[in-house]
C-alpha cells in the first residue's frame, strides 16, 4: 500500500486532517522520503523514520517513532490532545498545532544526530 492508497482509504474527516498534515510534515521536512513504515504513512530522512501518522474511528495520530521524544514536551502539549511515550492523538477533524509538530520533529532529528 502507498501513502496514496492509505489516504484514499480513510474516511471522512480524518482523510482530509491527514493530508493537511502530510503537507504540513513535508513543509517541515523537504529533504524527507516519503513511505510507509509499521503500516502507516511516515516520513524518513537519511533512512530512519522521523515522523509517521494513522487514523482510527475516533482519533488521528501521529507518531514521532521513538518512546522517548513525547515526554520532551509534555508540558507544552494542550487541551485536546491525548497521548502516551509513542503516540500523540489528536482529534479527527483538527490537526496539531504547527509550532508542535516542528518541534517533535525537531526533538527526533537531534535523536538521530546522536
Amino acid at each position: 500500500m502507498t501513502v496514496d492508497e492509505y489516504l484514499a482509504a480513510a474516511p471522512e474527516p480524518q482523510r482530509s486532517t491527514l493530508t493537511q498534515l502530510r503537507a504540513m510534515l513535508a513543509s517541515i521536512l523537504p529533504e524527507a522520503e516519503e513511505g510507509m513504515s509499521y503500516g502507516v504513512p511516515a516520513f524518513k530522512v537519511g533512512g530512519k523514520t522521523v515522523a509517521g501518522y494513522a487514523h482510527a474511528k475516533r482519533h488521528c495520530s501521529y507518531f514521532p517513532h521513538s518512546g522517548s521524544v513525547i515526554p520532551h514536551v509534555e508540558p507544552e502539549l494542550l487541551d485536546g490532545y491525548d497521548w502516551s511515550k509513542g503516540t500523540l492523538r489528536f482529534r479527527v477533524d483538527q490537526i496539531p498545532d504547527e509550532v508542535l509538530v516542528r518541534r517533535l520533529v525537531e526533538i527526533r532529528l537531534a535523536m538521530l544526530e546522536e
